[in-house]
């Protein structure tokens, strides 16, 4: 069997280390990646050391369901050496990370030719795929011209590129995507005033780097909403016993399907063992989009050590539980979630106490500020004009931190995706993404129709990998 892997990040990674560990026979893989970097993708390429993973280690294992395998990989000494107070657990660079997941990819291949597969690393971007002459397999078609046979399709390239929302693209100051941070933050005058389109994750990293390099302007968070990440607490050990993927198997098995209602049964099930209350708990989530940011972060930075689990249970169940429970909501239950697209971005994706702590003391410098409510960024007089509900600002330089939204087509891959849908290979699904039209293509990660309307985190990546080996080896053609 002749698997072909397009794409060398960690939903690659994540696919390869569960072949690895995987009882079948022999084959051949080859991966297609024309980075530099390969195994890395966009989040963990080579950049400054103050850019951090957003996450304990606990939640960073590449190997699906093995709570251990980063943390075993990271070591005593080195997580030591990357100790964060706040948070008592170890925070790394995330070039070391992406470190980790080259180790892990490394490993798998080594493993596999041992068990007697051929493996191979092509530096060639794919940008056709059509059947076969004999239609039993697909054929790939990179960039130089060749092609290459396979029995069996992994598209694994990730998720898409940052958008131009304003059309700001080619204005003088302009940072359209603003990693690696190294790069673009060191065009970045020390005076200028900035401003940052979005108060994500992304954003968060840009305004910490900028002030780790000594930044002396203002800086803007520039967005719609002004909803900040929440915080990181001190993981607790906890494993939800309520809100598991085994518990909503057997709900939908009891009444036929599963709804919002029952997730949140589970949860109130979970809080309830804990002696939280429920409602006070989804109170306080949904005050999150009117309550002042800054104060907002110093009281989450104030309770990163708080005992209960409510939190804690919804971050780590939106990626590891979330995308199965998704596939069985029906749609209208998809749209309430939906409408709550920044709150959950917010909750499932937080930012670490360390660039927390930094941002509550930019703020209460003066230097840092937020903008809700922006509803156009123009060029304008040498720099740009950021207009508002509250008013308007100038800036000199303007960095896009908007990240992508979920099931976007990466710009590389548009060509790829082009071919598959024109070949019959793949269907767009009409929520976004793209659904496999053949048996033998399988879309691994965030590009992958039908899923969460959340980018997906690692432990959402790795659980994609390993169900996209189930479904590698088990795929019979005709």
């Amino acid at each position: 069997m002749r698997i072909a892997i397009i794409g060398a990040g960690a939903a690659a990674v994540g696919l390869l280390d569960a072949l690895a560990v995987s009882e079948t026979g022999i084959g051949e893989v080859t991966v297609f990646e024309p980075a530099a970097h390969p195994w890395r993708g966009r989040p963990y390429g080579p950049d400054l050391d103050g850019v951090l993973v957003n996450a304990p280690p606990a939640i960073m294992s590449i190997r699906h369901l093995d709570f251990g395998h980063y943390a075993s990989w990271l070591g005593r000494e080195r997580a030591a050496a990357h100790l964060d107070d706040l948070l008592g657990q170890p925070l790394v660079p995330r070039a070391l990370y992406g470190a980790y997941l080259a180790d892990t990819a490394e490993a798998a291949l080594a493993r596999l030719r041992e068990r007697g597969w051929r493996t191979r690393l092509v530096a060639a971007r794919v940008v056709a795929a059509a059947r076969s002459g004999d239609g039993l397999g697909l054929t790939l078609r990179t960039e130089d011209g060749r092609d290459h046979p396979a029995d069996r399709v992994a598209l694994c390239v990730g998720g898409g590129s940052p958008q131009d929302h304003y059309g700001l693209g080619g204005a003088p100051g302009f940072v359209r995507d603003p990693y690696p941070l190294a790069y673009t933050l060191a065009q970045v005058p020390a005076a200028a005033a900035v401003t940052v389109i979005g108060s994500g994750l992304t954003a968060v990293d840009v305004v910490v780097s900028l002030a780790a390099r000594g930044h002396a302007g203002p800086i803007t968070l520039a967005s719609r909403s002004g909803l900040l990440p929440h915080v990181w607490q001190r993981p607790l050990g906890h494993r939800p016993v309520h809100v598991t993927v085994e518990r909503v198997e057997a709900l939908c098995r009891e009444h036929g399907g599963i709804t919002l209602d029952d997730l949140a049964g589970l949860l109130r099930a979970e809080l309830a063992e804990a002696g939280e209350d429920f409602a006070h708990f989804t109170a306080e989530l949904l005050a999150a989009g009117s309550e002042e940011p800054v104060r907002r972060l110093r009281r989450q930075l104030a309770a990163v050590g708080d005992p209960r689990i409510g939190r804690r249970v919804l971050q780590e169940t939106a990626h590891t539980v979330g995308p199965y429970a998704w596939r069985l909501l029906p749609e209208p239950d998809r749209e309430r979630l939906r409408g709550h697209f920044r709150l959950a971005t917010s909750v499932a994706s937080p930012m670490v106490p360390v660039n927390a702590a930094a941002l509550l003391r930019l703020f209460e410098s003066g230097q840092l500020s937020v903008m809700a409510g922006v509803r156009k960024i123009e060029a304008a007089e040498g720099g740009f004009r950021v207009r508002g509900d509250g008013g308007d600002l100038n800036a000199d330089v303007v960095v896009n931190a908007v990240n992508p939204p979920p099931k976007a087509v990466p710009r590389a891959a548009e060509p790829l995706v082009t071919s598959l849908l024109s070949g019959g290979l793949a269907a767009l699904h009409p929520s976004g993404g793209l659904i496999p039209a053949d048996p033998r293509l399988h879309v691994v990660g965030d590009l992958a129709g039908g899923g969460p309307f959340i980018t997906s985190g690692i432990p959402g990546v790795a659980a994609a990998g390993a169900r996209a080996v189930s479904g590698l080896l088990a795929t019979r053609t005709g």
